[in-house]
């Protein structure tokens, strides 16, 4: 009886790693650096312990900040035709996040995309800045809360309208 129970329990241990490894990094944060890398030819610098660094955020920030990922890319050459890289990003990141900042330098050779999606009572981020020759991708979850009185904070005097 016992061979029986453990038949199942050994398949669903077996099974379970290869569907959470093939859903994984395909979409998202990891799905949008893997393509960059893949499509560019270049490799993403990854800061170590990102873990320990993300709780840090969040302790610093009085939680307002959390989930953070980063990546980095240095030397980043290529020429990267906009719409494409816009395309690819919303692809690989899903219909749940809607991009709220396209900027392009006229040259073209600089761009930022910010896209948000709904995290419950959060907020989350993905910003990718090209700027030149570096290329960073960022993405976290915010308390909008939180980020409305820092805009507050930092807001001048001749800027406010409520007068």
């Amino acid at each position: 009886m016992r061979k029986l129970i453990l038949i199942p329990i050994c398949a669903i241990a077996l099974i379970v790693p290869f569907a959470v490894l093939a859903s994984s990094g395909e979409g998202g944060f990891d799905g949008v650096v893997h393509n960059i890398e893949h499509q560019y030819h270049v490799k993403a610098s990854r800061i170590p312990l990102m873990g320990l660094v993300s709780l840090v955020a969040r302790g610093a920030s009085h939680g307002s900040v959390s989930g953070l990922h980063i990546a980095e890319f240095e030397d980043f050459s290529a020429d990267v035709d906009g719409q494409d890289l816009n395309r690819m990003v919303e692809e690989k990141l899903g219909p749940e996040w809607e991009r709220v900042i396209r900027e392009t330098s006229r040259r073209g050779n600089s761009q930022t995309l910010i896209y948000m999606r709904a995290e419950g009572n959060r907020m989350g981020m993905f910003v990718l800045d090209a700027d030149g020759r570096d290329l960073n991708v960022v993405q976290m979850s915010v308390d909008p809360r939180h980020l409305e009185e820092e805009v507050r904070r930092y807001r001048h005097e001749s800027l406010d309208m409520s007068d």
